[in-house]
């Protein structure tokens, strides 16, 4: 927490949309704490006790199948797919075995025997300290939650009692409580724990809630009633703001309510900046039905296209006609604008129980993923790759492969493994674009490092934010302990980016860039003074960073970028940026400093 004007102001991760700035009185989440404690059974009543288990399962299964059906209406498949996850938690056979065993070896009550079953479950994930395993926890909990509630006869009645609008305080939001909040009450969501990458986040996005995440502890402070400011673009919670505050963020929301300019009339529209360059704005996808929102938000093409979902929605390997039928259906619906496919990268926190390590490995974003992995698994990477190069004569479908390290493995990659594919589909008279362009991820030190001779065997670059920053300040994001170092505003990170569009441009290589910065309002100005003229960001967000692109100019971008590069640490980029969007587009950037 820090204080601007004796007023408490607390930072976390903001997941803004078009309607960033929410003022309004306080609705605090309290924790539900359903009290459980060890209560044994009669022998002869085991059996009954299981079968009530079981029908608390049964139950929970319900409710959870009912969330994913009205996500999926109202959403799609890309949020319904974290309640599909959630099901496949639910009836774990060696969870339900679990707790079976647990009921009849020592006469538990099933409520026990469900606390104790997932205590330890969390206590093993929670050795695995990394984002994926955080948000696998809050699965577990809300699961368990809800199993209990059946079980006790309780309801979560607390977010159903709502009569005016508010602004949605909590530790942290389940994913059934995040898309069963009803958009009429909820005018923006803080949480004290979270990130960019977790549910919440990603509900909230969708549902085009402001919110912040992972702003710390600050329900202390704050009660019930209490107005706060939540400025879900510059990620900031403010605490009982004085007339001032209020006054100056109303004036930006009544702008934004009233410009002449509505984010949808930009779909047709070219990003060029106010003394003419031209950026190019693609989008970041995960699944097919995803390119159909690129199309209506005004995308000029796929800049990432990733493929996990495919491994992580089924139990069997997909065939390479379910490759193929995917990637195809984006390449039609792209009508010839770029549609560029990275390979797959399991490890790290991309779980796939079937396709990571060969052995459990002690620190697996340093072990064997992304390209690596690949050449290892030579029959996944063989049916991928037929698949994309198929697809290739159906659109402009380009190839990336993530976390190259070295030529010798893009190398191995594109001159090995893909001419001996291209060669097979030549055997076999299938047609494919022979002249496909391959290109690479620029996610690690080594690889800006060496950007100048990857450039003489790689047909395009795309700076991968994320894995940059992780790999630059040696920070996990998702673990507690360093998450304050993950930062791509470091001028470290941002030095290296800046080398490798400087090497880019030497070589005359096309690069983008589609980490997660990229669809970042605040920062975009940055990028632009690197010297980016290629971002990648997700559908919701390119109206807006459009929208910012036409109200700036090159210069006073470079002017931005030349200074922050001088800085030390990523608060003084972060306020620095902020005074200078200020000063360009107040309109739009106006904020509390």
């Amino acid at each position: 927490m820090k204080t601007v004007s004796g007023i408490p102001v607390f930072n976390g991760d903001a997941i803004g949309n078009t309607h960033g700035i929410a003022i309004g009185k306080v609705f605090v989440q309290e924790s539900e704490r359903l009290n459980v404690g060890e209560r044994t059974i009669l022998p002869e009543q085991i059996d009954e006790e299981i079968e009530r288990y079981k029908l608390a399962v049964n139950a929970s299964y319900d409710e959870i199948a009912s969330n994913r059906d009205n996500v999926l209406g109202s959403l799609g498949q890309n949020f319904a797919d974290i309640f599909e996850a959630q099901i496949l938690i639910l009836q774990d056979p060696r969870m339900l075995r679990e707790i079976k065993n647990l009921i009849s070896s020592r006469s538990l009550a099933a409520e026990s025997a469900v606390v104790i079953a997932h205590n330890a479950q969390i206590e093993i994930f929670r050795k695995l300290d990394n984002s994926y395993i955080a948000e696998k926890i809050n699965d577990i909990r809300d699961i368990e939650k809800r199993i209990l509630r059946h079980l006790l006869g309780t309801r979560s009645e607390s977010l159903r009692k709502l009569t005016e609008p508010v602004i949605l305080l909590a530790s942290n939001l389940t994913p059934s409580e995040t898309a069963n909040l009803d958009r009429n009450f909820i005018k923006a969501i803080v949480t004290e724990s979270g990130g960019f990458g977790g549910h919440t986040a990603i509900l909230a996005s969708a549902l085009e809630i402001p919110c912040v995440v992972g702003c710390g502890s600050f329900l202390g402070n704050v009660q019930n009633g209490d107005t706060v400011v939540v400025d879900a673009i510059s990620g900031l919670l403010i605490l009982n703001p004085d007339d001032i505050t209020v006054q100056k963020y109303q004036k930006i929301i009544d702008a934004g309510s009233s410009r002449i300019e509505n984010l949808d009339e930009l779909r047709d529209v070219d990003a060029v900046t106010a003394d003419g360059a031209k950026i190019t704005i693609m989008a970041n996808i995960e699944f097919p039905h995803e390119a159909d929102n690129a199309i209506q938000r005004g995308a000029e093409g796929i800049g990432l296209f990733r493929t996990e979902f495919l491994y992580f929605t089924q139990e069997s390997d997909p065939t390479e006609d379910e490759h193929f039928a995917s990637y195809k259906k984006v390449a039609e619906t792209m009508k010839g604008k770029p549609v560029i496919i990275r390979t797959f990268d399991f490890g790290d926190d991309k779980e796939s129980d079937r396709h990571g390590a060969f052995a459990p490995e002690r620190n697996p974003a340093l072990g064997l993923r992304g390209i690596r992995l690949a050449l290892k698994r030579w029959q996944l990477f063989r049916t991928q790759i037929r698949a994309i190069l198929r697809a290739s004569v159906y659109g402009n479908v380009q190839i990336m492969f993530p976390l190259v390290s070295t030529v010798k493995e893009f190398r191995q990659a594109r001159y090995s493994a893909v001419k001996e594919f291209m060669d097979e589909l030549e055997h076999d008279g299938i047609p494919y674009n022979d002249k496909i362009k391959i290109g690479m991820m620029v996610e690690v030190p080594a690889a800006v490092v060496m950007l100048d001779h990857f450039a003489e065997i790689s047909d395009f670059f795309s700076i991968g934010t994320n894995d940059l920053t992780q790999y630059v300040m040696a920070s996990d994001r998702g673990n507690r302990n360093v998450s304050h170092l993950f930062s791509s505003s470091d001028p470290a990170v941002l030095r290296m980016i800046h080398s490798a569009v400087r090497v880019a441009g030497q070589t005359s290589t096309p690069i983008s860039l589609c980490g997660q910065i990229g669809g970042d309002p605040m920062r975009i100005a940055i990028l632009l003074g690197l010297g980016l003229r290629s971002i990648s960001c997700t559908p919701s967000s390119i109206p807006r960073i459009k929208q910012i692109c036409r109200r700036i100019a090159i210069a006073d971008c470079e002017k931005i970028a030349e200074k922050i590069l001088l800085f030390s640490n990523a608060a003084d980029v972060k306020d620095y940026t902020i005074r200078e969007m200020i000063n360009l587009v107040p309109e739009f950037m106006n904020k509390v400093s």
